[in-house]
């Protein structure tokens, strides 16, 4: 297995960080275990280098001529490995050794084939999007109709200045991007992947989740656009105050605490012969269930008015941030890797905390482990989980390794996460790239 090189840096002058990323990268490029000839560029900068994107590009990718495609975007925050620079000027970046033939950059000047067109076959997709874009829900879910899997896995561009996203392709596989430089704003961009027909290389996904549900989940029996008037055959709004334990007299307040802290998190109906799954009360939410905003009430007709477009027949429970059940769905979700790349290390049952941090001892921290197969991994999570969300700075990044090892890694906190064909909140989404055992 030959790892992914990587580099992260923080300075005030993106110059000097960028140097010291190169530095890095070099010394990595020279040592056996780290691949020797990567071709793509995965880029990801906080907001306070966006006015120089430009230069940065140009200045990493002359350094590099050998990397011929780049792609990322910029973030309130970036990470790499077990660090997270949040509100900082900072960098970070991965090398990735993939034949030219197994991706495509694609971006609105150069779009990704469709799958009829016979010119490249994407089975999934690394995308970055600017979240201003028009109908965007709707443009994510057709970028995933182009790949055979149907899975997409990034985020949307956060920053407090300006928007961004790298795309560029040196290797003449994409037409039509003229005289640009590489640096987009609005609209889609990332790198497409295609199925290994080989099996040497491949990607593993998974969605955890923020929030934790507070109640049973219920379906949605009547609304109208934005606004939810009937839950479970009763007013929507009479259902959100009895899970909530409060009384209609909390309506009458400029700013209820309780009400100001509820989320609605919404997933597809169930089929017909399926129980509604009570455990969902107490428990986690799954990948399915996408969180989103109460934006309103209704007293007048009793209904709730949220953030998405809700069909009769979804289900909805009303829903919290919860940092506790962020960090044990984020363990589950690397234990879930980790046992689908060592079977006979992991009991399918050791799914807490308590037992994945059993399992790696800090010495297992030093190096990363030939057993588990991943040359690198690109983790995206919210903006919001970012600083001291999980109790410390760097504290989300720090369960990672801890849960996969000192693996190659590198992301961005985001305005909203792509996973599947759908955006999410409130989540992180984490990819890791897999060799053959």
């Amino acid at each position: 297995m030959k790892l992914f090189p990587y580099a992260h840096a923080a300075h005030p002058q993106w110059r000097v960080a960028a140097d010291l990323a190169l530095a890095q990268l070099r010394s990595r490029l020279a040592q056996p275990d780290y691949a020797s000839a990567p071709t793509l560029a995965l880029l990801y900068i906080t907001d306070p280098y966006a006015a120089h994107a430009q230069d940065i590009l140009d200045h990493l990718s002359a350094e590099l001529p050998e990397i011929t495609d780049w792609s990322g975007t910029v973030g309130v925050g970036v990470l790499s490995n077990n660090t997270e620079y949040f509100d900082e000027p900072a960098l970070a970046v991965m090398l990735c050794e993939l034949p030219h033939g197994q991706y495509r950059v694609f971006s609105g000047v150069a779009p990704l084939p469709s799958a009829r067109s016979g010119l490249f076959q994407a089975h999934t997709a690394l995308v970055h999007a600017d979240a201003a874009t028009p109908d965007l829900a709707e443009l994510v879910d057709e970028m995933a109709s182009r790949t055979d899997s149907g899975y997409l896995f990034g985020g949307l561009a956060s920053s407090r200045t300006r928007g961004l996203q790298f795309a560029l392709s040196g290797h003449g596989n994409v037409k039509g991007q003229g005289a640009a430089g590489g640096v987009f704003s609005g609209g889609l961009s990332g790198v497409a992947f295609a199925r290994d027909p080989g099996g040497a290389l491949g990607l593993m996904s998974r969605v955890t989740q923020g929030c934790r549900p507070l109640a049973a989940a219920h379906q949605i029996s009547a609304c109208d656009g934005h606004l939810i008037t009937a839950l479970d055959g009763k007013p929507a709004l009479d259902v959100m105050l009895a899970d909530l334990g409060i009384g209609a007299q909390a309506l009458a307040r400029p700013s209820a605490p309780k009400l100001d802290a509820v989320l609605v998190g919404l997933s597809p109906p169930l089929p017909p012969d399926e129980a509604r799954p009570g455990a969902r009360q107490t428990g986690q939410f799954g990948a399915e269930v996408v969180v989103r905003h109460l934006i309103g009430l209704d007293p007048a007709s009793r209904g709730i008015a949220i953030a998405d477009l809700p069909r009769v027949g979804m289900q909805l429970a009303f829903c919290e941030r919860n940092a506790q059940a962020a960090k044990v769905d984020l363990v589950r979700i690397c234990t879930e890797i980790r046992a689908a790349l060592e079977p006979e290390a992991l009991e399918p049952d050791a799914l807490t905390l308590d037992a994945a941090s059993a399992l790696n001892p800090p010495a297992a921290q030093a190096a990363p482990h030939p057993a588990r197969r991943i040359a690198g991994a690109v983790y995206v999570s919210c903006s919001g989980r970012g600083g001291p969300h999980f109790g410390a700075p760097s504290a989300e990044l720090q369960m990672v390794r801890r849960a996969l090892g000192d693996v190659p890694l590198v992301g961005f906190f985001a305005d909203g996460e792509i996973a599947r064909n759908r955006l999410y909140g409130y989540t992180g989404v984490l990819t890791v790239f897999t060799v053959a055992g």
